[in-house]
């Protein structure tokens, strides 16, 4: 039978927007993955890897998507987005026990609270209004007080320190941010998925927000892919890094330094939860179990002349599908151990609960950057005082990337970038530098250096500068001298006793970078998450927040101004209107009609006495009007007079 031409029109209309969604949906790609690390000091490390790509624009300029959140893809597009970065964190990346010199502390430790940036794809006249737009749409798409960012002296435009980015970069940071559940739930609603399904659904609430350490962090990237760079792709990368403190699985073995024996875990134990299969529109779902170079190295020393196997001193509860061995390690410390596993073959009736059961103790130490960055405040009172910025040299052992690199001649390179808010006023002409506990000549050391001084209630003070220091320093110290300055009263938080915070600075170490390479099957895609780790970014650490305390005026003195103002006032209109609406003759002409009444009504005299004393008083004897009337007039005047004064007295002292 042949269809109409009507007919057959539309079937194909349907049948081509059928073949386009399809395709749609294979360009379109989410992929999650879970990493899994021991840490020293008796912790794990949960990181979770989210990745979702969304294909080119269309001919028309148009996106359909079936996976890639429909908010983002607008914001990017509206507000010209090349690059951006939030990040939500709470607590603080310890560097010496966690680590300072791979991947994970270098791109995913942030600084305390909020941190934002962003590269726009707009002529630079309009950057600052693209950023003021984006933090409006971040703040309500993610529940937050990001929208405080928009004003001139909560962020800044660094130049070359922190990226690279020719004038189209902001900066800003929130250090006083709290960060709660309201933050993570539309950062999940993000994911296909949500946390319904695949290993989304770890995320137990109580679990994340009562561990040491979390952030979760938020990266798109748009770049062109098209010959004439019109139609960008866009790449979102959602990841959650949580430290937990696990309770305690040990078995029946005692060991005489049970101190030193890693806690056993599984993910019911830190999550509370198992992974009852991979969420379904995820291309894949794997789960990795990491142990670092420093314990590779001390599991073999355990083993001793048994072999090279470390699996001897721990158990898990799963076999992996594959170990990837890291491949050209640096700096001589050993090759980190990679353990697979696929989550696709798990399910509702079969959950996936990765146990680590250790059988022997270790120590081990994670690898350090060049040198430790601390942060701290110097000098007393509410008028001035100083910031002093620490490195100290973590060659303790000849074991850092600097001393394998140590030979005349050579230089260590240091970055440092650090925003101050403008009620702090740092003279930077005061710079101090200490090398080795001496005093040095700053252009000896000082490479370059960039400076844009605070204005007062307009811009922050921010500070570039590369430091060149010898490979075989041992600490150095840098010194700022600064005022205090004063708030309006509108100006001050709701907590303004507590201080003041000055954000963290970034401290960046240009010369040494932070990677893992680890071998690929080149028939499937390798994962997103080993992707990041073989990129090689240079290392980078933060500082702490400073509290610095300001001079608070009495917040008690507007209350009792305008409890004693509304107090006087009340009295005096009110006196006055009841004066004024007071009518003598009125008063006159009632006393007389009473004194009538009395003379003339001898029973309702009887029956006002009568009921006078069944209420138990006294009846007051009546005055004539020729007694009464002088009285009232005299204090008539008297409120009179009495208000005026009142009146005078206060226009002379608060008028």
């Amino acid at each position: 039978m042949e269809l109409p031409p009507r007919w057959a029109f539309l079937l194909f209309l349907l049948l081509s927007s059928t073949k386009a969604s399809g395709s749609a949906v294979d360009k379109e790609e989410f992929q999650e993955e879970l990493l899994l690390k021991p840490l020293p000091d008796r912790k794990v490390l949960a990181h979770f890897h989210f990745e979702t790509r969304a294909p080119p624009c269309n001919s028309n300029g148009r996106r359909h998507h079936h996976l890639f959140p429909k908010a983002i893809s607008q914001m990017v597009e509206k507000f010209r987005v090349k690059e951006m970065e939030l990040s939500f964190t709470q607590g603080r990346w310890n560097y010496e026990r966690w680590g300072g010199f791979d991947t994970m502390s270098s791109n995913n430790a942030k600084p305390p609270g909020v941190e934002l940036w962003a590269v726009f794809d707009v002529p630079k006249e309009q950057v600052d209004a693209s950023w003021k737009n984006l933090t409006h749409t971040l703040s309500g798409l993610f529940c937050a007080s990001i929208n405080f960012l928009e004003s001139s002296t909560m962020y800044s435009a660094p130049e070359w320190s922190f990226r690279q980015a020719s004038g189209s970069l902001r900066y800003g940071m929130l250090p006083r941010e709290a960060v709660c559940t309201e933050n993570l739930t539309p950062w999940l609603k993000l994911l296909p998925c949500r946390d319904n399904a695949g290993l989304s659904a770890l995320m137990d609430r109580p679990s994340i927000y009562t561990s040491f350490y979390h952030s979760q962090r938020l990266h798109l990237t748009s770049n062109a892919s098209d010959l004439e760079g019109l139609n960008p792709g866009i790449v979102l990368e959602q990841t959650l890094t949580v430290v937990l403190h696990p309770s305690s699985q040990r078995t029946s073995l005692t060991h005489i330094s049970e101190s030193y024996l890693q806690p056993s875990w599984s993910l019911s134990s830190i999550f509370g939860r198992k992974v009852n299969g991979r969420c379904a529109l995820a291309k894949s779902s794997k789960v990795y179990l990491q142990l670092e170079r420093g314990l590779v190295s001390e599991l073999k020393k355990n083993i001793g002349s048994e072999g090279y196997d470390v699996e001897a001193n721990f158990e898990l509860s799963f076999n992996p599908d594959r170990v990837l061995t890291e491949e050209n390690s640096r700096h001589g410390i050993g090759s980190s151990l990679l353990y697979e596993f696929s989550v696709d073959k798990y399910s509702n009736s079969k959950p996936f609960d990765l146990g680590l059961t250790w059988k022997f103790p270790v120590i081990w130490s994670c690898q350090q950057a060049p040198l430790h960055a601390t942060r701290f405040l110097m000098g007393s009172g509410n008028e001035r005082g100083a910031i002093a910025i620490l490195l100290k040299s973590t060659d303790l052992n000849g074991s850092s990337p600097v001393a394998d690199s140590a030979s005349d001649g050579c230089e260590l390179h240091v970055n440092i970038f650090q925003i101050v808010p403008w009620y702090i006023r740092v003279y930077y002409h005061s710079l101090q530098l200490f090398v080795d506990d001496q005093l040095k000549a700053v252009g000896a050391f000082v490479e370059k250096i960039h400076v844009m001084p605070s204005k007062d209630k307009i811009s922050p003070g921010m500070m570039e500068m590369v430091l060149k220091l010898p490979c075989g320093v041992k600490s150095a110290a840098l010194t700022l001298d600064f005022d205090k300055g004063f708030l309006h009263i509108d100006e001050y938080p709701p907590d303004a006793n507590q201080g003041f915070d000055i954000p963290s600075a970034a401290i960046i170490f240009p010369n040494f970078h932070a990677s893992m390479h680890f071998p690929s099957n080149d028939s499937e895609r390798k994962s997103p998450m080993l992707s990041k780790f073989q990129e090689s970014s240079p290392v980078l650490s933060y500082t702490e927040v400073l509290l610095v305390p300001l001079t608070t005026p009495d917040f008690s003195m507007p209350y009792n101004v305008i409890t004693i103002t509304c107090t006087v006032f009340a009295l005096y209109f009110g006196s006055l209107l009841n004066v004024l609406r007071q009518r003598v003759g009125e008063k006159e002409r009632l006393l007389k009609s009473k004194a009538a009444a009395v003379k003339t009504g001898r029973p309702s005299e009887l029956l006002s006495r009568l009921s006078t004393k069944l209420r138990g008083r006294s009846q007051e004897p009546s005055q004539s009007p020729s007694e009464s009337s002088p009285l009232i007039n005299s204090k008539l005047v008297l409120k009179v007079l009495l208000m005026a004064a009142l009146a005078v007295a206060w226009q002379y002292y608060f008028g």
